[in-house]
């Protein structure tokens, strides 16, 4: 018996430093989500979530979803793409209008969202979000649909998220040349969200860690809304390097290493424990042993543990700097969510949970009918984000058409005091 039939289709790719994926997921006529295909590859031509050769960050992006068109038995003409890099940066705009006390209208709302296409304030970025968080009505915050309730001023917060034009155009061009329209740039944080937060942590307060290759991604949510967001160019691949270095061996080897025998927490164990440097079959180069190896070209575990908890340290400590300069501090700061591929190191989560003083879990992609389990991991949570948010398409205010020209008294962005009050109310 066949199942229900796919009614629309979503294609994202998320160009990674580390790796290239593609997805095409599908909803059916009951609205339940389906992944018809999903592959990846190792990326080239990126560094730091930036485009750094575009014929090969092209050819990577072809490959990937050429791989996904062929797993979903269809094909694709556009794609929504990640942004994890190109300094992104967030802000929270707050507009009101005058109502007089009568029941809101459609065209009220519609008249609100006008006006607040004024207040973007790029500063020579690019915008990549300009979206609707939430109303207020006579000041009163957390309104979900404001329409039929009576108010004399109606108002709402906006997220706007930024990033510096010249990256994401080359993103955008890296994806044309492979002959791909490119339907949104979505910021990491946003389409991450979608995959691993549920409504109410976003609505309590939560902070969202991404770790990528060569990128960290913090953003920290509260009432519903996106109220901040910090990159940190530091990732997992910043791991790699220092075990290679450390113990004079390939990066090759030394991803084996932290990935197989890696460790974000010690034990008391670790310093009678040998870990093989050489993968099964593999001699090395020449046969040269690893610094400080025995020799069978085997170091301990210890030692490992000491460089891997060392890097990460490093990261904890821009991570934690970062949240607080989002005020994400306190009593009532929440819990933390780890991401990407990073988060797929052994203790990690411990070992932030320690650093941090906030409860830590990790995050995966939700359930979904289709996903290969190779994909059900923190590092495909972005991509599967991507999907999501792209069926989900939330309202920009940037495509609000100019039904209604700003006549009525309405408030100028509010920037500061309104952060500072969301900071006081959530954390």
């Amino acid at each position: 018996m066949a199942g229900p039939r796919i009614i629309r289709a979503f294609a994202a790719v998320n160009i990674g430093s580390f790796r290239v994926s593609a997805m095409i997921m599908g909803e059916d006529e009951n609205g339940a989500m389906v992944v018809l295909g999903s592959s990846h590859r190792k990326s080239e031509g990126v560094k730091r979530g930036y485009v750094t050769e575009m014929r090969a960050a092209s050819h990577s992006i072809r490959q990937a979803v050429e791989k996904a068109e062929q797993n979903a038995g269809t094909n694709v003409s556009s794609v929504w793409i990640g942004c994890a890099g190109a300094g992104l940066y967030s802000r929270i705009a707050s507009v009101e209008i005058a109502i007089g006390g009568r029941r809101i209208e459609d065209d009220d709302i519609e008249h609100l969202l006008y006006a607040a296409r004024d207040h973007i304030q790029p500063d020579g970025r690019m915008v990549l979000h300009a979206q609707p968080a939430h109303y207020t009505l006579d000041g009163a915050h957390g309104i979900a649909n404001p329409q039929g309730l009576h108010a004399e001023a109606l108002g709402v917060d906006i997220h706007v998220t930024l990033a510096e034009g010249a990256p994401v155009k080359n993103l955008i061009e890296a994806v044309q040349m492979a002959h791909l329209e490119v339907e949104a740039v979505v910021a990491s944080p946003l389409a991450s969200a979608y995959a691993c937060l549920s409504p109410e942590e976003r609505d309590l307060g939560v902070a969202l860690i991404e770790i990528g290759a060569e990128v960290t991604n913090v953003s920290v949510h509260a009432a519903g809304m996106l109220l901040g967001l910090c990159s940190i160019p530091l990732g997992s691949n910043d791991i790699t390097d220092a075990l290679a270095s450390s113990f004079g061996i390939r990066r090759g080897q030394a991803e084996r290493l932290k990935c197989v025998s890696g460790s974000a927490m010690s034990s008391p164990t670790d310093h009678r424990e040998m870990v093989p440097v050489n993968a099964p079959g593999d001699d090395g180069p020449d046969g040269r042993l690893a610094r400080g190896a025995d020799e069978h070209n085997r170091i301990p575990r210890a030692e490992l543990v000491a460089v891997v908890t060392e890097r990460l340290s490093s990261l904890t400590g821009e991570i934690h700097k970062a949240l607080k300069s989002m005020g994400f501090t306190g009593a009532r700061s929440g819990q933390v969510v780890l991401t990407g591929g990073g988060a797929e190191l052994h203790g990690i989560a411990e070992f932030m949970q320690a650093a941090l003083g906030r409860p830590v879990r990790i995050g995966k992609p939700p359930r979904l009918q289709g996903l290969p389990e190779a994909h059900a991991t923190p590092g495909f949570a972005t991509l599967a984000g991507l999907c999501l948010y792209a069926a989900d398409d939330p309202v920009d205010i940037r495509s609000v058409g100019p039904s209604y020209q700003p006549t009525k008294r309405y408030r100028g962005m509010g920037l500061v005091n309104r952060v500072f009050q969301a900071v006081r109310e959530y954390f």
